[in-house]
């Protein structure tokens, strides 16, 4: 089954990755993964920190403003593909990027930004996200 969370769902996954790590709690390995992601962006520990007043903010591109929760889970989403290799070729752009730009970390931001347009473009046309859309956008990063 494919683990296809709302937009609450999600948040709070997140958010309660970070709490349980800050605690000192026992951590599934995905949310460990997310804790760790969570700890790279330190921009966003504010946002995570203080759930109650962040869960339900809306962040609006048009305002200028970055969406921290929707900028971890497609980490997620790229860590998920590296590790089975989906798309295929994903590991190989991966390792690219990695030694193009010099980070694991900057790699996956590249990635991010083709993977938001094959997102973006599946949207606009009404049609389901090309792997083909995606992967050719890597190649030219």
């Amino acid at each position: 089954m494919l683990f296809n969370p709302s937009r609450d769902e999600a948040r709070l996954f997140l958010i309660e990755s970070w709490r349980k790590r800050r605690a000192g709690e026992l951590l599934t390995p995905l949310e460990d993964l997310t804790a760790q992601l969570i700890a790279k962006h330190h921009e966003y520990h504010e946002v995570f920190e203080n759930p109650n007043s962040n869960q339900e903010k809306d962040y609006l591109p048009e305002q200028g403003a970055t969406n921290p929760f929707l900028h971890l889970m497609m980490h997620l989403t790229i860590e998920e593909q590296i590790s089975i290799d989906q798309p295929p070729g994903i590991r190989a752009h991966f390792a690219r990027l990695t030694n193009k730009f010099g980070s694991e970390h900057d790699a996956q931001h590249r990635m991010m930004e083709c993977l938001g347009e094959m997102i973006w473009q599946a949207q606009r046309g009404g049609t389901q996200p090309d792997a083909a859309v995606y992967l050719e956008c890597l190649e030219k990063q």
